[in-house]
C-alpha cells in the first residue's frame, strides 16, 4: 500500500480498536440500566431531551430522529426532543445568558421531574452540557451521560441512578464512532428494554408489563 493508503487503512484499525476497548462485555450493565431510565420516563408519559455539541450534536438529533420516528422496526413515537434544533432559542440564550446556558435554559422550560436529560460530550468537560446536568438535577430528572477520556467533570458530578457511558479513548473521533453504536443500542431498546422471556422478573419486565 501507499501512504495514503496506509493512512485510511489505519483509520479503520484504530477505530476498531477503539470499539473494543472497554471490549463489549462492559458494556451491557450501564446500557441496560440506561435502557430503564429511558424506558421507564416513556412509560410514564415522560420525553427524553438531548444535547451536545458539534458532532454530538448531530449524534443528539440523530437519536431524538430515531425515537420520534422509528428503528428498524415499526413501533409507536416516542417523545424525544433534542435541544440541539431551535437556532431562535440557541442564539437568544447564548447572546443574552451565554453560550454555557443555551441548553440549561431549555432544560428549565422543558423538563419535568421523571424525564430524561441524555447528555453527550466527548471530553466530558463540555460547559453547556455541565449546565444542562446542573438544571436538570433541579428538575429532578435523571441523567444519562455520554462522554469520553477519563469522563471529564461530568462523571464526577453525576448522582445516584444516573448512568455514565464512557468511551475510555483520547481521540475524538473514535469516541464519536463509540457512541454511534452505543446510539443504537439505545435506541433498539427504548421500547422493549427486554423481553419477559429473556430475563427474570425484575424491575426492566415490570416496566415492561406497565
Amino acid at each position: 500500500m501507499n501512504s495514503l493508503q496506509q493512512r485510511v487503512a489505519a483509520h479503520f484499525d484504530e477505530s476498531i480498536r477503539a470499539k473494543t476497548k472497554p471490549p463489549p462485555p462492559c458494556w451491557p450493565n450501564p446500557l441496560a440500566q440506561a435502557a430503564l431510565l429511558l424506558f421507564q420516563a416513556l412509560a410514564e408519559d415522560g420525553k427524553i431531551l438531548v444535547c451536545g455539541n458539534g458532532g454530538s450534536a448531530a449524534d443528539a438529533q440523530h437519536f431524538a430522529a430515531e425515537l420520534t420516528g422509528r428503528f428498524e422496526k415499526e413501533r409507536m413515537e416516542l417523545a424525544a426532543v433534542a435541544l440541539t434544533t431551535d437556532t431562535s432559542a440557541l442564539t437568544a440564550i447564548g447572546n443574552d445568558y451565554g453560550f454555557e446556558h443555551i441548553f440549561s435554559k431549555q432544560v428549565r422550560a422543558l423538563g419535568r421531574a421523571g424525564d430524561v436529560l441524555m447528555g453527550i460530550s466527548t471530553s466530558g468537560n463540555s460547559a453547556n452540557v455541565i449546565e444542562a446536568i446542573k438544571a436538570a438535577h433541579e428538575r429532578d430528572m435523571k441523567v444519562v451521560a455520554f462522554t469520553g477520556r477519563d469522563g471529564g467533570k461530568i462523571a464526577a458530578m453525576l448522582k445516584e441512578g444516573d448512568v455514565l457511558l464512557n468511551v475510555p479513548y483520547p481521540r475524538t473521533a473514535r469516541i464519536q464512532e463509540v457512541h454511534i453504536p452505543l446510539v443504537h443500542a439505545r435506541c433498539a431498546t427504548a421500547s422493549t428494554p427486554c423481553s419477559p422471556k429473556a430475563c427474570p422478573p425484575t424491575e426492566c419486565c415490570r416496566f415492561q408489563a406497565a
